[in-house]
């Protein structure tokens, strides 16, 4: 085998070994500022409000203090305002 079959081989290999398979079930998220980390993978966080599961591709509202995972801004808002009510 030639040095340049060897390394075709090789990326061959690693696509096949690096694509993951699709996650199921529910994900651990770490909350950070403007972005987020998945500590434990999987498809779906759930909003912490409504408990609807939201796919982690369409994750836009999170709290970092609270480390909580919002679906849409009404369940944003309706959190601030339990929260000012305690």
């Amino acid at each position: 085998m030639f040095a340049s079959d060897r390394a075709g081989l090789e990326a061959i290999l690693l696509n096949r070994y690096d694509r993951t398979p699709p996650m199921n079930g529910e994900a651990e998220v770490k909350y950070l500022d403007g972005d987020f980390r998945v500590v434990h993978p999987g498809a779906f966080v759930r909003c912490a409000v409504t408990g609807v599961p939201i796919p982690l591709e369409e994750l836009k509202y999170w709290s970092v203090d609270r480390q909580e995972a919002y679906a849409t801004p009404e369940a944003v808002m309706r959190r601030l305002r339990e929260q000012r009510t305690t």
